[in-house]
């Protein structure tokens, strides 16, 4: 990877959408060579995808949630299919600490939050912090 291909991960991390004509005036290439170097960066790892940023809220979407969950170990098999197939978990990390994961959550009110809660509270103690506001929205990798 050269600086011109951090250059072009900054572009795209900024706007996934950018041509490849634009990309290529910014970096002093020809279209198709940003084209080669963008699919030598998927190829290789460095670009895993591309996505569009959806307004949750506007979805309908107004509870965002973390919720710390304490899973055991011998727990975590049936865990991580159960988790994988709620559509409302954003993320889910597997974490230091009093509690093993950290769950990120999207719920259009707090009675499904709670329902949810209380599925969860089968594989272990919760605790739940509801966001009021976002002063920092998730952000790319500084490049």
């Amino acid at each position: 990877m050269d600086h011109i291909d951090r250059e072009i991960l900054k572009m795209l991390q900024e706007n996934a959408r950018m041509s490849l004509k634009d990309i290529a005036k910014q970096v002093f290439l020809s279209s198709p060579a940003v084209s080669v170097r963008i699919d030598n960066l998927v190829e290789s790892g460095y670009i895993e995808g591309f996505h569009a940023q959806i307004n949750t809220e506007k979805m309908g979407y107004h509870i965002k949630a973390f919720i710390n969950l304490e899973v055991s170990p011998v727990d975590k098999k049936d865990f991580y299919p159960y988790i994988k197939s709620c559509k409302n978990v954003v993320e889910c990390n597997c974490v230091t600490g009093d509690y093993s994961m950290l769950l990120e959550v999207l719920f259009p009110s707090t009675d499904e939050l709670d329902q949810f809660i209380g599925e969860l509270q089968e594989y272990g103690r919760t605790k739940t912090l509801i966001v009021f506001s976002t002063s920092v929205e998730h952000r790319g990798l500084q490049i």
